[in-house]
């Protein structure tokens, strides 16, 4: 699988596809520890090497599964990221609750929002011992939508600081929203960012402002989020199907109906069709795709290498379906 050097920083290079490691936090539903490892491990054999957390994900659950499963690789073969800007904090109190923001694990600690120089310190030595990795090599701000003032004058620079002095290989942020990634780009000294939802077949509302930027400022792009949470991730979307974390509404699904109809007079299907469009832009470097099992991994690079005849994104746009 090919790999491509981030521009600021050549010495990191991600794999086009990239495994997105919620699911290993028991994102919706638990997961067995031979299960997420299952997937880590074809995941490797299909070529991968770029792996994303985050302490969000399953209260560190996922940190520790990802790195139980890398921890015997060499470990110059492979890219790890993880977030940092929200703490983890014990609650024994409610250890008898499930997390209430959509992982199947306790409540024994809570999340609280923290982008001081003291909390990306105290959450990156937390994530060093949750993997048990000696790197982590990208670290990204997590959500900084609320934050932007302490996020960009006290998270950035203390980044900076632990990437010149070697401790992390590269930078960036990862949001639901194009806009104030786009002010990190032009603002802030980082590398990446990392787009969640907002460059989709559905929503290409990161074309008019943080790609143009991206590709003007030299900072690589990693999409997430490329079906939508859902909507675009079957062949054809079922009424029932998620946007945003959430039951999509009926119009939303019939203009993936239509998009999908476009897509499979042209030979694709709509996951592979909208795996391959999150690809096209030239600032784009990377995919990352949730996947907790084997099987969602085989899928998910089956698609990935699918291919898909360029005639079918003008067919899109005439369509009236996407933009330009």
């Amino acid at each position: 699988m090919r790999s491509v050097a981030l521009r600021r920083r050549p010495g990191v290079l991600l794999t086009e596809l990239g495994f997105g490691a919620a699911q290993g936090g028991n994102l919706y539903r638990a997961r067995s520890e031979e299960s997420f490892a299952a997937a880590v491990d074809t995941a490797w054999d299909a070529g991968i090497r770029y792996f994303d957390t985050a302490p969000h994900y399953g209260l560190g659950l996922s940190e520790r599964r990802l790195g139980a499963a890398l921890r015997a690789r060499p470990r110059d073969d492979y890219v790890v990221s993880t977030k940092v800007g929200r703490l983890l904090v014990s609650s024994p109190e409610t250890s008898h609750l499930t997390d209430p923001e959509g992982f199947e694990v306790a409540a024994d600690h809570r999340r609280v929002w923290d982008f001081s120089r003291d909390g990306v310190l105290r959450s990156l030595e937390a994530s060093l011992e949750r993997t048990g990795l000696d790197r982590i090599d990208v670290v990204y701000l997590h959500d900084p939508d609320d934050h932007w003032q302490q996020a960009a004058t006290e998270a950035v620079p203390t980044l900076v600081g632990l990437r010149d002095q070697g401790v992390i290989r590269a930078i960036g942020a990862g949001m639901n929203q194009s806009a104030m990634l786009t002010r990190f780009v032009r603002e802030t000294d980082i590398d990446l960012v990392m787009c969640a939802g907002r460059f989709t077949l559905l929503e290409q509302g990161a074309l008019h402002d943080l790609l143009p930027a991206a590709e003007e400022e030299g900072v690589a792009v990693v999409i997430a989020g490329v079906y939508n949470s859902g909507l675009l991730a079957r062949d054809r979307p079922p009424a029932d199907a998620t946007y945003n974390y959430q039951r999509a509404p009926a119009a939303l699904v019939h203009r993936a109906r239509l998009i999908a109809e476009v897509c499979e007079s042209h030979g694709a299907t709509l996951p592979e069709a909208a795996l391959a469009y999150a690809r096209t832009p030239p600032a784009v470097v990377s995919t990352v795709v949730g996947m907790g099992s084997a099987d969602q991994v085989t899928e998910t690079v089956r698609r990935a290498g699918a291919e898909i005849t360029p005639a079918l994104w003008p067919a899109l746009v005439a369509a009236g379906l996407t933009g330009p």
